[in-house]
């Protein structure tokens, strides 16, 4: 479990975490989200001693992590998967790592064939891609089978295929009863990944609770409707003001009036309905919408 208390961190004057608290449970893939300079990753270098808190605590498992002996045994952790000697080979980083940490050698070769790299063990790291890297890194995090594991934007770099092979790879670390925390800026991915969700915007928590319930948090909503007679019904709509994107010859999507009232314009103008369904705020509507006011760089309209 990974317990942080009232953590704060100043840089000078610039405060890149503030006051935040939130717990992380085993047993459920934690996704950690925040719009970019939110102090995700300044927060997970706290977790791992590698930063001091201006006040404020961090535990694993009760202790902090300086306390841990033998770290990897631990906590694994992958923050960077360039952080690398590039001159060295995959198996000779394991190697270094393990010897360390007390780590038998054979469990070198282990994490290797199981992060899909077991072929290319002998090669120079500076010849990776950033995909085989990120594997590399995964592979690190895994070397002290450890009850902790801490991930910093691992789906950088991945193919689709990686993504997949990821997602699975959590979903079974969880399963196992390990904890899983993980940082990451692609909703998309995290939709299909995390159990719980902390987001933070400028240092500060925004949510801490289960991916359903933050979406649901989403004020937004939508009617996906599918109509013979999709001109028709377009034109009524736009009467009424709603905001309609077509798709196809057949269907649209409606923003700003409910189903209901689609409904009853559909019945006034003789327009037969085969579908109507509301859809809520997907995870990125929701996220986007309730970390607005958070975002540190936005984007202006171009002019």
């Amino acid at each position: 479990m990974i317990e942080v208390n009232e953590l704060t961190k100043r840089y000078g004057r610039v405060t890149a975490v503030n006051g935040l608290s939130f717990t992380v449970s085993p047993g459920l893939v934690t996704g950690f989200l925040g719009p970019n300079g939110a102090g995700k990753t300044t927060t997970l270098r706290m977790l791992l001693g590698l930063n001091t808190p201006t006040s404020g605590t961090v535990s694993i498992d009760g202790r902090p992590f300086r306390e841990l002996p033998r770290g990897l045994r631990q906590v694994g952790a992958l923050l960077d998967a360039g952080d690398v000697h590039r001159g060295r080979s995959a198996t000779a980083h394991l190697h270094a790592l393990a010897r360390g940490n007390g780590i038998p050698r054979r469990r070198v070769a282990e994490v290797l064939e199981e992060v899909g790299l077991a072929e290319v063990a002998r090669r120079r790291v500076g010849t990776f891609s950033l995909g085989m890297r990120q594997r590399l890194g995964i592979a690190a995090a895994l070397l002290g089978d450890p009850p902790v594991l801490l991930f910093d934007e691992p789906l950088n770099g991945l193919d689709p295929e990686g993504v997949k092979w990821v997602r699975g790879l959590f979903h079974r670390l969880a399963a196992e009863g390990r904890t899983v925390f993980v940082s990451s800026h692609l909703m998309s991915e995290m939709e299909h990944t995390a159990d719980q969700l902390v987001v933070i915007g400028r240092g500060e928590l925004i949510a801490a609770e289960s991916l359903t319930e933050f979406a649901t948090r989403g004020t937004r909503r939508s009617v996906s409707v599918r109509t013979p007679d999709i001109t028709t019904l377009v034109a009524a709509l736009a009467a009424e003001g709603a905001s309609v994107t077509t798709e196809g010859d057949d269907g649209c999507t409606v923003t700003g009036v409910d189903a209901r009232r689609i409904g009853e314009l559909a019945r006034r103008h003789d327009v037969a309905l085969e579908e109507l369904v509301t859809r809520r705020s997907s995870l990125e509507e929701a996220f986007m919408e309730l970390t607005a006011d958070s975002a540190q760089y936005q984007a202006g309209e171009s002019r």
